[in-house]
Parts: C-alpha cells; sequence; structure tokens
C-alpha cells in the first residue's frame, strides 16, 4: 500500500512538476486516477521552493528581485504548466463565442493577446502583491498560496463534468471525481498552511476563495458546461494571486 501510494505521489510530481522520481517508483497508467490528491502536498514543495529562493535572494538582493526569482524558480519546476494553462484560457474565453470555438482555440498551443496580457498581468499581479509584504511574511504566504490554489482547482473536479475537446463529457486519466477518503486527504493538507497564519488572514482567504470559486464554477459551467483541463490551471493561477493580495490587504 505505501509503495502504491509513493507511485501516486511519483505520478503527482510527474504530471505537475519536473521533479524526477526513482525509477523504483516509477508510476503507471492507473496511478495518474488518483494522483490528484496530491496535488495540494505538490504545492507544499513548489511554494516551499519559492520560499527558500525568496529568503536566500533576500540576502543579497531588495525584494522585488528576490521575489522575481522566486517566481523563476516556480516557473523553472513546474514547467509553467498551470501558466500555460491560464495564458490558454484567456485565449480562449476571451476569443471564442461559443462553446466549440473557445474548445477549439483551448487546443491551440499557440499563444495570442488575450493570454499574452493576461499572463503579463498576471506575472505583474504576483510580483506587485508579494513585493508589498513584509519580508518576514513572504515564505509562509507562498506556501499557503501555492497549496492553497491547487487544493481550489482540483475542487472543480468534484462539482463540474470534464469537457474534452470533441465537446464529449468523458472524464480522462486525473480529470476524474476523487474518492471521499482521498478528498479528505487532500482537503486536510491544503488548508494545513492556514493553523500557521493569523485567524483572521485565514478567514479572509477562505472566503475571498469560496466567493471566487463561486463565481469562476458559474462561468465555466456557463461558457462550457464544465471544464477542461487549461481551466483546471487558470483556477490555480487566479486563486494563488488571490491569497497573496487578501494577506496584502489584510497585512
Amino acid at each position: 500500500m505505501i509503495h502504491r501510494e509513493l507511485r501516486r505521489l511519483c505520478a503527482a510530481l510527474g504530471f505537475f512538476t519536473r521533479i524526477p522520481c526513482p525509477r523504483n517508483f516509477g508510476p503507471v497508467a492507473s496511478d495518474l486516477q488518483d494522483a490528484a490528491k496530491y496535488l495540494p502536498l505538490v504545492g507544499w514543495l513548489v511554494g516551499g521552493a519559492a520560499a527558500l529562493v525568496v529568503w536566500l535572494a533576500g540576502l543579497v538582493f531588495p525584494q522585488p528581485v528576490a521575489v522575481l526569482l522566486s517566481l523563476l524558480a516556480t516557473l523553472l519546476l513546474t514547467g509553467a504548466i498551470h501558466e500555460d494553462g491560464f495564458a490558454d484560457s484567456c485565449d480562449g474565453f476571451g476569443g471564442g463565442w461559443t462553446r466549440e470555438q473557445i474548445l477549439g482555440i483551448l487546443q491551440d498551443s499557440r499563444i495570442g493577446a488575450f493570454g499574452a496580457i493576461g499572463l503579463f498581468m498576471l506575472l505583474g499581479l504576483k510580483v506587485l502583491s508579494l513585493s508589498g509584504l513584509p519580508a518576514t511574511a513572504l515564505p509562509l504566504a507562498l506556501i499557503a498560496a501555492h497549496s492553497l490554489s491547487r487544493l481550489f482547482a482540483i475542487s472543480f473536479m468534484q462539482t463540474h463534468v470534464y469537457v474534452r475537446v470533441d465537446g464529449s463529457g468523458k472524464s480522462g486519466d486525473v480529470a476524474r471525481k476523487l474518492a471521499p477518503g482521498s478528498l479528505l486527504l487532500a482537503v486536510i493538507i491544503g488548508l494545513a498552511p492556514l493553523l500557521l497564519i493569523s485567524p483572521t488572514k485565514a478567514l479572509g482567504i477562505v472566503l475571498v476563495l469560496l466567493f471566487a470559486r463561486w463565481l469562476l464554477g458559474r462561468y465555466f459551467a456557463r461558457r462550457l458546461g464544465g471544464y477542461t483541463g487549461d481551466c483546471l490551471g487558470a483556477a490555480q493561477q487566479l486563486s494563488e494571486v488571490l491569497v497573496y493580495l487578501v494577506i496584502l490587504a489584510l497585512a
């Protein structure tokens, strides 16, 4: 059982990051079906790496430079998989009028004007919001945002239908509902960072994310009738920025 769970963790790392896994824990295709429960834990790892970089860089450089270097570290560590989904979603929802048009644009690997502008604004908000925080608050803010945002993203798998590019609702390998036990594990890991921050900030983050999830869920349902992998990437990126902004607003 432990070996199987380690394979699933490696599947999550292999799919959502560029962290190599030992060969004896190499995942098989079936492991992808339950790997999403470890996505908040992947967020802990990515956020922890960003926190380490921003702390070390902060010893030498001004805070905005340290923040930018930590952001670069997360992009390299994840292969910008979520940022790519966000850019594709900006192009799809910005340039498509019908469901078929949106799905067709989402399939296109090229980035358009909406995606480029969206990425510029997104990365700018990350740098500016994190640069406005006290240096001592940065590590925890990064860990909390990366973990919570990934829990936010996979929550749509529980309530919405996965829509393929052909318009069908058949689930893929990593796009299916989690079992109750797996969902509980993901929720515990994802919410754990809130125990390390003040109750006021924790409550503010939860309320804002719940409201954002309601709005985004209605939008996905109205425009697509469900979600795609790019939608999950967009959800992760948007919620990550919201966590930074809430912490900044309440700092």
